[in-house]
């Protein structure tokens, strides 16, 4: 626990100053300078999680660009303090000035809070359950990263080394493996202590006595906070990605709620929507927020800000799509419908279409391969049974906030409410991203955020639309009272029974497995001994003994596929 607090800090810092640095940097050269200085208020006004959200966008594609010469490591680190030591020095005024707001903003009540989540989330992320796909794949690909950077055709040897999260990136520059102690994993973690802290803002509802839209969202994401919190010790993509998501629709609705006119705030936010892509392709309808921004812009003739905008959000995907044909040789991967390269590390078309249809299968609950062109008539009714009962209600309830948001979107353009139309696009955007997830490889832990938000801002936007009475929210404030007592003492109890004491100083590691050796190249291999998990330690490895050959005389010059012909 006391090594995950250090990192936790040493995240905040570097996170926060990158991010100031790169918001400074919009505001000086992506506005108009004809612009009035009511936005300016907006600019003084940012909460420390926007500056920490844009530094962490900012540092994963640094670690992604960093990974494509280098390996991500102790080099890494030491530009990122020189970085952040110059532009401490060069702001030192202006970051003076918003630390001192922060801290003005800050009641002892909220300080007391902050300090207790983050204790709280350094404890849960020292400790809990390693997910399965962990030592599948994240440590070694987390570790291919530390080791070697990017490698030409490291999807051959692995095709899940083919994912690609830029997670990875992130968390290879933060996992402090160069001191030769442990790789450390704290990423996901450090995303929940975000996430918490945007959600705790719930706690203003007393105040105003009503909820307001993105409280729905928040309540969800406590739901999912308290799902992962024995689990975010792993650095699983999953996690990185709803909890991205929800931070991005709740500060979305956020901006909504208080009639934000500026558009350079939708903006940011549609950058965290291109980030959300490069964590998991899944989040890809997330994109449709930048309707939003790019509306305004347009309706102001702001080309300066519109491409400004588009150039950065090219600049977040650009690495990850780099590393995608590095390792994979496909632009992305395991998808083969846009096929732009030709290399000799490219990984068989024939092995990515069956990987893709694989996942494809197994999140219907199919583990047979040959079913993947199956309809939903044939394979939804036993995908719903293998559901918890929970799960089974929350996506009936999803699926129902897809008709009433249609006939919402219908009633709306008839009469034309203007005031609803930025609630119908994020509507909109949370139920296709549903239905995509659900007509594509419907895992709950892929798209549980999607079930959730899609019933929370579709009946939770018309509840606040129509609901005035205040009795009416009290008994709603009551139900979430009991709700929230019974949550809290199950939590609690669950924290009690479960503690170990093993973590206060390191956090937990690595699983690791048996492994058997052989070579190629001259240069040893590992794969397990038994099941297709190795770990961290047993480096290099795959769930099976691979098929490549090295394409020159060491590692770092990659790997081919090594049989002469490929069964499409």
């Amino acid at each position: 626990m006391l090594s995950v607090s250090l990192i936790f800090l040493y995240v905040l810092l570097t996170a926060y100053v990158a991010g100031f640095l790169v918001l400074t940097g919009i505001r000086h050269f992506c506005t108009c300078r004809s612009e009035t200085d009511a936005p300016e208020i907006f600019w003084y006004t940012l909460k420390a999680d926007s500056y920490c959200m844009a530094g962490l966008v900012t540092l994963t594609v640094y670690a992604q660009v960093f990974s494509l010469f280098y390996k991500v490591g102790l080099a890494a680190n030491i530009i990122l303090l020189i970085i952040c030591t110059i532009t401490a020095v060069i702001f030192r005024k202006q970051l003076y000035r918003e630390v001192l707001g922060i801290k003005e903003r800050l009641t002892r009540g909220k300080m007391l809070g902050c300090l207790f989540l983050f204790l709280l989330f350094a404890y849960g992320t020292s400790r809990g359950i390693i997910h399965y796909d962990t030592g599948l794949y994240h440590a070694q690909s987390i570790r291919w990263i530390e080791e070697f950077g990017t490698v030409k055709g490291l999807g051959n040897l692995h095709c899940r080394l083919a994912y690609n999260s830029s997670a990875f990136s992130l968390s290879a520059l933060y996992s402090f493996s160069f001191l030769g102690t442990q790789s450390y994993h704290c990423m996901a973690g450090f995303f929940a202590l975000l996430l918490a802290k945007v959600c705790g803002e719930i706690g203003t509802a007393f105040k105003r006595r009503r909820l307001i839209l993105s409280d729905f969202a928040r309540i969800a994401g406590i739901y999912y906070l308290l799902i992962i919190f024995d689990e975010m010790v792993s650095p699983a993509s999953d996690y990185f990605t709803v909890l991205t998501v929800f931070y991005l629709i709740i500060r979305f609705l956020d901006l909504l709620e208080r009639k934000e006119e500026y558009w350079v705030p939708y903006g940011l936010l549609s950058l965290v929507s291109v980030y959300a892509m490069s964590l998991k392709l899944s989040a890809a309808l997330i994109l449709l927020l930048v309707i939003k921004p790019a509306a305004m812009l347009i309706k102001k003739r702001n080309y300066r800000g519109f491409f400004s905008f588009i150039g950065l959000g090219i600049i977040v995907i650009i690495p990850y799509l780099l590393r995608n044909v590095i390792i994979s040789g496909w632009l992305v991967y395991p998808f083969t419908a846009v096929d732009m390269f030709s290399v000799d590390w490219k990984i068989p078309k024939g092995i990515a279409d069956y990987d893709a249809r694989e996942i494809q299968v197994w999140g219907r609950g199919i583990y047979d391969v040959t079913r993947y062109a199956e309809p939903i008539s044939l394979w939804f009714r036993d995908w719903l049974n293998g559901l918890g009962t929970l799960d089974k209600l929350s996506v009936f309830a999803a699926g129902f906030a897809v008709f009433i948001s249609i006939a919402a979107l219908v009633v709306i353009f008839m009469k034309k409410k203007k005031e609803m139309y930025g609630w119908l696009l994020v509507t909109a955007t949370v139920n296709l991203s549903f239905l995509f997830w659900l007509f594509s490889a419907p895992l709950i832990r892929y798209g549980c955020v999607y079930v959730w938000l899609a019933a929370a801002v579709t009946f939770g936007g018309l509840l606040t639309f129509a609901v005035k009475n205040r009795k009416v929210w009290k008994a709603v404030y009551i139900a979430l009272g009991f709700v929230a007592c019974y949550k809290a003492f199950a939590f609690g109890r669950e924290i009690v029974t479960s503690y170990d004491g093993n973590y206060f100083i390191n956090q937990k590691d690595y699983e690791n497995f048996e492994t058997i050796a052989y070579e190629i190249g001259g240069i040893t291999f590992y794969y397990p001994a038994e099941g297709d998990r190795t770990g961290y330690m047993a480096f290099p490895s795959s769930p099976v003994k691979a098929e490549v050959a090295l394409r020159g005389a060491d590692i770092d010059s990659g790997f081919r596929y090594n049989k002469k012909t490929i069964q499409n």
